[in-house]
């Protein structure tokens, strides 16, 4: 019996870890995912799991949720839109490529500023387009979707900071040899 519940089992030493690290839960800085398939999946960085959550936000969920319903009744979702398309699925590429570059930290923090940035810019046209719709004559309604940006800020802002502090004690151990 070869599954990876064994494999689970053989390296930790209670029944209650072997749960926690099949639904995900972090446990000792290590995340645990189980695909349906019966492998799994181990991130041992934060910041990695904070750009997952970056890239699910700029690839998924700007297509699920409206931006903004104009005065016509029409909901205007991210498809819609080219610029902000393109901007939320260039976020979202920043985020796998930040993934990527795993190995170089100070390239992966660099890559995660950029991609603030962009978020500012998305966010910014976000504002000047909510200020516009509130002049109207007719009701229109801003959407939870214009938060998107915002939220990938935040997850950008908490990945830079897991990666200054690993690349500080990176630091620290080069200088104890």
């Amino acid at each position: 019996m070869n599954s990876p519940l064994v494999s689970v089992m053989f390296y930790n030493e209670s029944k209650l870890q072997i749960i926690f690290n099949n639904l995900g839960i972090i446990f000792k800085k290590t995340f645990i995912f189980a695909l349906p398939t019966g492998n799994l999946i181990m991130i041992q960085r934060i910041q990695t799991l904070y750009l997952i959550i970056v890239m699910a936000l700029g690839a998924v969920l700007p297509f699920w949720v409206q931006l903004w319903t104009d005065a016509d009744g029409s909901i205007v979702f991210a498809k819609q839109e080219l610029a902000v398309s393109i901007a939320f699925y260039g976020s979202a590429a920043l985020a796998l490529l930040a993934i990527m570059r795993f190995k170089d930290r100070k390239n992966q923090f660099v890559m995660n500023r950029f991609n603030m940035i962009l978020n500012l810019f998305l966010l910014g046209f976000f504002v000047y387009r909510s200020l516009n719709l509130s002049g109207e004559a007719l009701v229109s309604e801003k959407g939870i979707g214009m938060l998107i940006p915002v939220f990938s800020i935040v997850f950008l802002v908490l990945a830079n900071r897991a990666i200054k502090k690993d690349e500080d004690l990176v630091k620290s151990v080069d200088r104890l040899r």
